[in-house]
């Protein structure tokens, strides 16, 4: 199957948004998303920093 073309290019990011109660965060890369709950937003914050600098990327998206 090496001639299977992929829909979309998939764009590195790591996204936080609140969602019943909880902080997520969703990490986006190459062909694999990740997502975590954290109870308070700032160990959520400080696991999205973690992977925005693992991954290079400038800033965190707040959804």
């Amino acid at each position: 199957m090496d001639n299977v073309v992929p829909l979309r290019s998939v764009v590195a990011c790591v996204e936080l948004a609140e969602a019943c109660g909880e902080w997520v965060v969703r990490i986006t890369e190459q062909d694999q998303e990740l997502s975590r709950a954290f109870a308070l937003e700032k160990y959520a914050l400080s696991y999205a920093e973690g992977q925005r600098i693992r991954l290079g990327l400038p800033t965190i998206t707040r959804v």
